[in-house]
């Protein structure tokens, strides 16, 4: 167990930093085991003059360090484990210091670390100390030069900003100078070295300038970036017509690691993208590929003005810069791949991480007020939470004053670190509204419950709506506020006509009442349209309601919402013991007209194929029971292949496309309809769905169509399993990104011998628990999307998990700090499973030199009291 008890940071004890870094000069002399790095410093102090000079740094060794040119000698500085600390400095000096690390060791893939060869880096959150000397925060802005030597066999050198001047050093080593207009933090800093092939093109930009665009990937891979380009190009045209920001430098460039912590990283004019978010082609990636490529890619981009030109005062703002770009990126793919089917996506995701977040004991506010390590607060309410908190606020105050709002923003802090109060103030500002009460959003945590009531009046046509919300106690808070809650609402009839168009009723209290006049005949309620606000929402609707609902309503994310509470409450009927068999036949019933109606787009018919998963019903249960949930789902999926299995079959050919493949929402739409038909007929296996299975995997042309035949594959088990799997790894054996996949698929198996099979795919010789990626893929996915048999009653599943945080924990702690959570919800299961799960957070907790970021994540986990009293 630790011996050591690290003290959390806090908001409330936030100061400014003392001295302004005026410029920064940085040289690197790379070499893989003993790279030099030269950090020259020209400091002014701004704070105290009695105040020391603090800077960050770990596991650095410090070969010399000098102010204004004199070195310093051994007493006048103060090196420990995280700091070098030099009490007595003028008011305004230039440091230089010399420093040596070791970039082939670094496993944890902060700061600067060796992927397939080459040099690369990651600085968000706490990164740059692990390179250099510095203050390592985000509110300390200052203007970069970097000079770059390497061996020539790293022929490409890239840093920030624009490139300068280039050259030989001796026979065998070369250099180049980058200099960055713009003032950043240091966790925008960015450098990459090694052998890289390039594509490359270029971009007008509104005020007519030219930029060179470069994505730099792996030899032989240029070909797989074209869509990653084509994407950074129409997201560069849509922030300059949707929100005025045109790009800044002479040049964008992207570069492709296959080792990566994360997804992506905004670097200023430098982006360094995880491989797998980045390459495609057909035969290599699926259409989810294509739209995560297109999403992040914008998002990154749009960093450039939330996150670059304007960053975060501290690290309690990080929604500040993700959750305004994350409602940036939705926007745009909503308008490059359809509005209504992009809304349920996002909602989709939003309700499995971050609902699930707000409901166990990592609940957090959008803006938390303390942490442990800011690594473990890259979360879903962060980003997903914070994105729907922007969403409302452009609701409330309609596009002409978001936009203006957002305008007074960017020209007031540009250039600045500064806060959300800041922000919001813009739109208060901008719109002449009072925001006070919106501003609870951020400090509040917890997803809200809503619940309307209604009372038609038939006589004299009215109907008054009573609308209550509550939000559950949370850890820290067990009081809650009223938030002001915009819920969009129409009204149809029983016939489903339209009797109300959408309102925005803003609910601001506890309870509060509308009343309606005009109402010719007794409604039918779509309320929340839109997602309009992250709540959960609770009607006195009845199921024929619904059933009008799916059928008819106009709001196309409510009829998918009417469609999959159809499904939860008779999955949770079964369940419970009480299935109700012939609302069960009704349903698929609905869902064959559904499935007919020829106005409804493939993409979205596929997304209604789709039950509600495992892990949403067990947020929906107390307690939940996973394995009597995965009866009562697949009992569902297997009467609807039977029921329409002859629908099924005829859709699924119509869809099949002889065509050129093409990475269009429209054929990404058609190809989702036609796997969404198999992966339900895989329910009911008889011979010809199986062989027509079998076929569609055999005859596969894009990855799209062999991973939508695998997994139903995978899921009837026997010898069409093992067929499959081997087949497939034997042709993708030496594609990464691929074989990627062909785990995930095994961590998602639905069979009784799934975690056996994971077990021992980690001893398998593909299997590389070092890469993110690699592991993210089995282990993340058996434990996030196979509940059923991650909750084994014997606790296997957990003792699994506790294992490979732990050997993940030994060299890189924020990868195995992300795999905490699935044990996290032990308080939502049955009394069994939970003491189980609590039981390996308890082994995890007390193992000897454990990570601050899996210590921090474990102790919330099990130390804090239930909000519920329970």
């Amino acid at each position: 167990m630790r011996t050591d008890t690290p003290q959390p940071v806090r908001l409330a004890d936030y100061r400014p930093f003392p001295f302004a870094i005026e410029t920064t000069r940085l040289v690197f002399d790379l070499h893989p085991t003993a790279t030099k790095v030269t950090a020259e410093l020209a400091i002014r102090r701004v704070g105290d003059a009695t105040e020391p000079l603090v800077l960050d740094g770990e596991r650095l060794k410090l070969l010399s360090i000098a102010i204004d040119g004199q070195a310093l000698g051994a007493n006048q500085f103060v090196v420990d484990a995280e700091h070098l600390t030099i009490a007595e400095v003028p008011d305004r000096f230039v440091l230089t210091t010399e420093v040596e690390i070791d970039p082939s060791s670094n496993k944890a893939l902060t700061g600067l670390y060796m992927s397939g060869g080459r040099f690369c880096t990651q600085c968000e959150a706490e990164g740059f100390r692990t390179i250099t000397y510095f203050p390592d925060r985000p509110d300390v802005l200052s203007r970069y030069t970097v000079r770059i030597e390497a061996d020539r066999k790293f022929p490409h050198l890239l840093s920030n900003g624009n490139p300068g001047a280039f050259g030989q050093v001796g026979e065998t080593r070369h250099f180049l100078e980058w200099t960055d207009p713009f003032p950043k933090p240091c966790y925008l800093f960015a450098l990459v070295a090694g052998d890289l092939d390039v594509l490359a093109d270029k971009f007008i930009t509104m005020s007519g300038r030219e930029v060179a665009l470069r994505i730099l990937v792996d030899p032989g891979q240029a070909s797989r970036a074209a869509y990653a380009l084509d994407s950074l190009k129409r997201a560069m045209k849509w922030d300059e017509d949707t929100f005025g920001r045109e790009y800044d430098l002479d040049l964008f460039a992207i570069v492709a690691v296959r080792d990566f912590n994360f997804g992506a990283m905004e670097n200023k004019g430098l982006n360094i993208f995880n491989s797998a978010l980045l390459l495609a082609d057909p035969e290599t990636a699926t259409d989810l590929d294509y739209e995560r490529i297109e999403a992040v890619v914008a998002h990154e981009y749009f960093h450039n003005w939330t996150g670059n030109r304007i960053t975060c005062r501290d690290w309690f703002q990080l929604c500040l810069k993700e959750g305004f770009t994350v409602f940036r990126d939705q926007s745009f793919s909503a308008d490059q791949r359809g509005a209504a089917v992009q809304r349920i996506k996002d909602v989709r995701a939003l309700r499995a991480r971050q609902f699930a977040e707000d409901a166990g004991p990592l609940a957090h506010p959008v803006r938390p007020s303390s942490y442990l390590k800011i690594d473990n607060f890259y979360t879903a309410t962060i980003y997903e939470k914070g994105a729907e908190i922007i969403r409302m606020l452009k609701t409330i105050l309609g596009d002409a004053a978001f936009r203006k709002g957002s305008d007074l923003y960017f020209d007031r802090h540009d250039g600045q670190a500064t806060t959300v109060e800041a922000f919001i103030a813009c739109f208060a500002e901008a719109s002449g509204r009072d925001l006070t009460a919106f501003f609870d959003w951020y400090e509040q945590a917890g997803t809200p419950s809503v619940t309307i009531d209604t009372d038609y009046d038939a006589a004299a046509k009215a109907l008054t709506l009573t609308l209550t919300q509550s939000t559950a106690p949370t850890p820290g808070q067990p009081n809650k506020k009223p938030l002001p809650i915009p819920v969009a609402i129409g009204l149809l009839s029983a016939e489903g006509e339209v009797l109300r168009d959408t309102e925005i009723v803003l609910l601001d209290q506890a309870r509060q009442t509308v009343r309606w006049e005009g109402v010719t005949s007794a409604p039918v309620l779509s309320a929340l349209r839109g997602f309009s606000a992250p709540v959960n929402l609770t009607t006195d609707a009845r199921a024929s309601d619904r059933y009008v609902l799916f059928a008819a309503d106009p709001d196309l994310f409510n009829r998918w919402e009417a469609g999959q509470t159809l499904a939860r409450d008779l999955i949770l009927a079964r369940a419970a013991g009480t299935p109700d068999e012939v609302g069960e036949e009704r349903y698929a019933d609905a869902l064959g007209r559904a499935l007919v109606d020829d106005a409804a787009e493939p993409a979205f018919k596929a997304l209604l194929l789709a039950l509600p998963s495992e892990p949403d019903l067990a947020l929906m249960s107390d307690p939940a029971d996973p394995a009597a949930l995965h009866e009562a789902r697949d009992t569902l999926r297997t009467r609807i292949a039977v029921h329409l299995g002859d629908l099924l079959r005829r859709l699924h050919g119509e869809m099949q496309s002889e065509g050129e493949f093409s990475a269009s929402a429209e054929a990404a739409g058609r190809r989702a309809l036609r796997n969404a038909c198999i992966e339900i007929l895989a329910a009911d296996p008889r011979d010809d769905n199986l062989m027509r299975i079998v076929g569609h995997f055999e005859a596969s042309r894009n990855m799209t169509d062999m991973i939508g035949a695998l997994y139903p594959l995978v899921s009837i088990g026997g010898v069409a399993r093992e067929k499959a799997l081997a087949n497939f790894h034997f042709a993708w054996r030496a594609e990464p990104l691929v074989l990627d996949k062909w785990f995930a698929v095994q961590g998602r198996d639905p069979n009784e011998d799934a975690l056996e099979r994971v077990i021992a795919l980690t001893s398998y010789p593909d299997f590389e628990p070092t890469n993110p990626n690699r592991l993210r893929a089995l282990v993340a996915t058996f434990a996030n999307f196979n509940p059923a048999r991650f909750h084994d009653p014997s606790g296997a599943g957990y003792r699994f998990l506790a294992d490979q945080i732990l050997a993940v924990d030994a060299f890189n702690p924020t990868t195995a700090a992300r795999l905490v959570d699935p044990l996290g919800g032990w308080r939502r299961y049955k009394p069994e499973l939970g003491q189980q799960m609590r039981e390996q957070l308890e082994r995890i907790k007390a193992h000897p030199g454990l990570s601050r970021n899996v210590l921090e994540l474990v102790a919330k986990a099990l130390d804090q009291d239930d909000p519920r009293g329970e």
